[in-house]
């Protein structure tokens, strides 16, 4: 369809999982209105039922666009994944189809490496445990294992656009800084390229995970990662829960190994760990990152639309 000739109130556009209203005002500002919104994810016969007559959705993490959705979608031209991550996309089958599938890869970079670093501060005063207590009645005011950040070195798994940005607020504290990544990468400020994963585990006070998950690498952070990692290591997951074997993390907790632990999925094992912090997938659930993310993935989608690109 050629941009003269499109008539852009025929354009369906599906938008699930309560995106941001900017995303639809961008829309309408451009002449698309048919805009449909849902606050929740659909599944199953709901869900084809809605996307069967849709050329773009937009989706977050929960609606899983499986290969049996897409071919229930006869007009799909688009999906756009309004966050990071696009595990909950078949893609092979979007592909075949001749979908198109955008994402928004840097727009909620700086909410997730606030909370990585709040929380490892958090963590590094004992505050969780300190909190529990205070509202039991008790009063654990004590500096016994209770650090500063600076100083420490910090190990960042993933340095791409949320672990480089987390890489500066650390330093901006005076922490150390190295990370691992499978391509070389120019550092930013003083941090430190390390080549090798177990070297740079067993070098940090913190390790925090920002990876991609593949079909290579679920389980990457287990018993062999673990045994290397310095005694009482805080260590974060903000990437994907299927990247840490949880069993083995059970165990490093119990030991000490794992001083605490960070993850932001609440999956039955991981909301079983007394020495952790479990989020239900916070790192970007802020209201800037949900704005900017909404802005981000629609331009995209539009872009696409008009100008092929």
């Amino acid at each position: 369809m050629s941009k003269t000739s499109l008539d852009k109130s025929k354009i369906k556009f599906l938008l699930l999982e309560g995106i941001h209203p900017s995303a639809v005002e961008v829309l309408k500002n451009a002449g698309y209105t048919n805009v449909e919104t849902l606050p929740g994810a659909l599944q199953g016969d709901e869900l084809k039922e809605k996307i069967a007559d849709a050329h773009f959705v937009g989706l977050r993490s929960r609606t899983q666009l499986n290969a049996e959705a897409l071919a229930a979608a006869q007009k799909l031209v688009a999906v756009g994944a309004f966050c990071i991550g696009t595990n909950q996309i078949d893609l092979e089958a979007a592909r075949h189809k001749g979908v198109a599938v955008f994402n928004a890869p840097y727009s909620n970079t700086r909410s997730v490496a606030e909370l990585v670093l709040a929380e490892a501060i958090l963590l590094l005063r004992g505050i969780p445990e300190k909190n529990a207590a205070a509202h039991r009645g008790g009063w654990m005011k004590s500096a016994t294992n209770s650090y500063e950040a600076r100083g420490k070195t910090l190990g960042i798994v993933g340095y791409g656009s949320i672990g480089s940005q987390l890489s500066v607020l650390a330093e901006s504290l005076g922490m150390n800084v190295l990370f691992y990544d499978v391509v070389a990468k120019l550092p930013l400020g003083n941090a430190q390229q390390v080549g090798n994963l177990h070297d740079l585990l067993g070098q940090c006070d913190i390790v925090s995970l920002h990876v991609p998950l593949t079909d290579k690498n679920p389980g990457m952070i287990g018993e062999k990662e673990m045994a290397v990692m310095k005694e009482g290591v805080v260590f974060l997951n903000f990437s994907r829960d299927k990247l840490v074997d949880e069993q083995a993390m059970g165990r490093a907790l119990e030991s000490g190994k794992v001083q605490l632990y960070v993850t932001d999925f609440a999956n039955p094992l991981s909301m079983t760990f007394a020495h952790a912090i479990v989020t239900p997938h916070l790192g970007a659930s802020t209201e800037e990152a949900e704005d900017h993310c909404a802005v981000m993935a629609v331009k995209e989608l539009m872009d696409y639309l008009d100008n092929g690109n």
